[in-house]
């Protein structure tokens, strides 16, 4: 495998990762609801889903996976419900500017993070991007495990670099809220975002 290669595919998927879609949408709303903490995870879990079906496909099991569909709609169903359950907690949440560290530190950073694993894989368009468009990027039969390890740091590194600024951002423009009335119109605007995105989700 090239450096030409590995370039073609980190650009491609940086492309694919910066254009909005679900996952992006859920995690600056869960960041302008939650703060850092439990978003990081939560991105963790994007690129962990990410890495899904790069194996997949590299193992030949992309076939496998698009016959068998209800796995796949089952996952995207409690990829939608948890986000539905994430806004029902932002739209009752407490509002006093003081509990925004309390909030965060008491955040379920395992169910923020399977929850982001879930809206990967149940991410048509994640699905399609590495099903359609990877193997006409990487020669697939000639991946070895060095190769794999270095797609998947590289898929790791490329996602990263396109979530976190979103990540801290919406985390800070949280911080900067201290007004009672401010964080509730924030909690109420993250969750109906986030609410929007599960049907979105739910309905593709």
């Amino acid at each position: 495998m090239t450096i030409t290669t590995l370039l073609a595919y980190a650009g491609a998927l940086f492309i694919a990762a910066a254009i909005p879609g679900p996952g992006m949408t859920a995690i600056v709303a869960r960041a302008l609801g939650s703060g850092f903490r439990p978003t990081f995870f939560m991105g963790l879990g994007l690129i962990l889903g990410d890495v899904c079906y790069l194996t997949a496909v590299i193992l030949g099991l992309a076939l496998l996976a698009q016959t068998f569909t209800t796995p796949f709609l089952i996952l995207k169903y409690l990829g939608a419900l948890y986000l539905l359950y994430i806004a029902w907690k932002l739209w009752t949440a407490g509002l006093l500017s003081q509990n925004i560290e309390a909030d965060r530190s008491s955040s379920h950073v395992g169910m923020a993070f399977l929850s982001g694993l879930l809206v990967t894989l149940g991410n048509p368009k994640t699905m399609l991007f590495y099903v359609a468009l990877v193997p006409t990027l990487i020669p697939l039969n000639e991946i070895g495990p060095r190769d794999f390890a270095i797609l998947v740091g590289l898929t790791f590194v490329v996602l990263m670099a396109v979530l976190l600024p979103y990540i801290l951002l919406a985390a800070k423009a949280r911080l900067l809220l201290k007004r009672p009335a401010s964080l509730k119109l924030l909690n109420r605007s993250a969750a109906s975002v986030l609410a929007g995105t599960a049907a979105y989700i739910a309905a593709r």
